[in-house]
């Protein structure tokens, strides 16, 4: 399994950064486990990048103008799907989701890599855009990026970046409505040409019933249609079903999510970053997801006292000891370093002959834990002696193995940064789940791709997100992320799942 390739400057730093959480999310969707969507994901971004650099030395003397090729993110996505083809083709199509394997086998795929003129409209249209527009077309439509974040990473004026990608909606269309023509088509398609420009220039226009039923049966014409209509919110599914084909839409939500997860306040890319407000749209999705937040809280609120009615019956919630009451209210996110740590002195249940720990009955021991005179008293007597007020006996648990393990995998590193991918194995099934881990040496995470990332000081925070929250018992959950690091960069420590620790080796 080859390694990332290194970056050669601080824009291809920059680039990796950018690009790497969209390559890695696309090869999840195609493979069937988390190991397989790392490796893959990791040769199709080899691949890709040596396909920008040499598109990069390209450049035409002279003139200063580059071939044509996709932007770099839909160049990345289509390295993931022809390095999946490899796969099949090598015999490791086992490692692919099955609904993507018989894609590659059907004619949709062949058309990615037959004659170019019979290939997607979106495909074509978006390559035959100057690079900076299908940049911009790319981020704002199908990465689903806020647009003072889109102007800020490509250079933009954040006034003027609307009108701009206004132009560069209408300049995509007319390539689209240009190579549709160009496309070998029969007698009928060719007839309903002009009347599909002319139909899709308009949100008022009404499509005539004979439209309506060749574009029901002709996928070429359907798909023309769909990039000619700029208005009703279909452009990004026909950018990401023409560029990258299987997977678009299912790729398309995904990134929505993981751009509406970096629009809360403090995030680096969120508005207001770079000191914009954040437009109308964005302050309303905002707020709902902090309403969408708090009523999870207060569901898990009630969930929790709802269980506490429910356990405490008769005597049980009188004979809850505080530790257990803390378990359940106010999970510590910094547990012990391991299962058998020991609880603080002042802990209930620290010692186990605590002058004033109760006895099982609820009343207080008859004697004292020490004696003045001889020093401690000897074990409470057992059962069925003398004794009436003899403590019962106490059994030592056996220690409990781990519930969960953590492997560590350092993917790739170069002078200021790494990338790195988490993998746990949980015993119990998982609704949800949150890992936290030390970095020893000042490393700092600056992205997080299949689950939400928050650091403070040594401590990391991984949440999970909504597709892959739910894990069977014996299952693994896998994330990544790049960071930082000065000096030395050791492996993360006190790994633990949902606030108890975790193996590690």
């Amino acid at each position: 399994m080859p390694d990332l390739p290194a970056p050669q400057d601080a824009t291809e730093a920059a680039l990796f950064s950018e690009c790497w959480d969209a390559v890695l999310s696309y090869a999840d969707l195609c493979t069937a486990g988390s190991t397989a969507a790392a490796q893959l994901a990791r040769e199709a971004f080899a691949q890709g990048i040596r396909a920008v650099r040499e598109a990069e030395a390209s450049t035409v003397r002279g003139t200063g103008r580059r071939s044509s090729r996709l932007p770099r993110i839909p160049l990345l996505l289509a390295a993931v799907r022809t390095t999946a083809a490899d796969w099949e083709d090598v015999g490791q199509g086992h490692r692919l989701d099955p609904d993507l394997r018989l894609w590659l086998h059907s004619d949709k795929a062949a058309r990615y890599t037959g004659p170019p003129l019979s290939r997607p409209i979106a495909l074509r249209g978006l390559r035959d855009l100057q690079q900076a527009d299908a940049e911009l077309l790319w981020l704002a439509e199908a990465e689903s990026l806020p647009l003072p974040l889109v102007a800020r990473r490509l250079g933009l004026d954040p006034a003027t970046a609307a009108d701009e990608l206004t132009q560069v909606r209408r300049l995509f269309r007319d390539r689209c409505h240009r190579n549709h023509l160009d496309s070998p088509m029969d007698a009928e398609c060719r007839s309903y040409a002009r009347l599909l420009d002319a139909v899709t220039r308009s949100p008022a226009a009404d499509t005539p019933d004979d439209l309506s039923r060749h574009l029901a049966v002709c996928v070429r014409c359907a798909e023309a249609a769909s990039c000619l209509r700029l208005h009703g919110g279909g452009l990004p599914v026909a950018l990401t079903g023409g560029v990258i084909g299987w997977g678009g839409l299912a790729y398309l939500e995904r990134r929505r999510r993981a751009a509406e997860a970096r629009l809360g306040p403090g995030r680096p890319d969120g508005p207001g970053a770079d000191g914009a407000p954040a437009g109308g749209s964005d302050r309303a999705r905002v707020v709902r997801n902090r309403l969408m937040v708090a009523a999870v809280l207060v569901s898990g609120v009630a969930l929790a006292v709802s269980l506490t009615q429910f356990g405490g019956a008769e005597k049980d919630s009188a004979a809850r000891t505080d530790t257990d009451r803390r378990a359940v209210a106010d999970p510590d996110p910094y547990p012990p370093a391991g299962p058998g740590a020991a609880p603080p002195a002042s802990a209930p249940g620290a010692a186990s002959t605590d002058a004033h720990e109760p006895s099982a009955d609820g009343r207080a021991p008859d004697r004292p834990a020490t004696d003045p005179d001889t020093g401690p008293r000897p074990d409470p007597e057992p059962q069925g002696s003398t004794s009436s007020t003899a403590s019962p006996p106490r059994t030592t648990e056996p220690a409990k193995p781990a519930v969960c393990h953590a492997a560590y995998d350092l993917g790739n590193q170069w002078p200021d940064g790494f990338q790195a991918t988490l993998t746990v194995t949980t015993a119990e099934p998982l609704e949800s789940w949150r890992v936290a881990f030390t970095f020893r040496d000042g490393q700092r995470v600056t992205q997080m791709w299949d689950a939400e990332a928050s650091q403070q000081g040594s401590r990391v925070t991984a949440t999970s997100a909504d597709y892959n929250k739910r894990v069977p018992a014996g299952g693994e959950l896998a994330f990544g992320f790049l960071a930082s690091w000065t000096g030395e960069n050791s492996p993360p420590t006190d790994v633990t799942l949902n606030g108890l620790s975790c193996a590690s080796g």
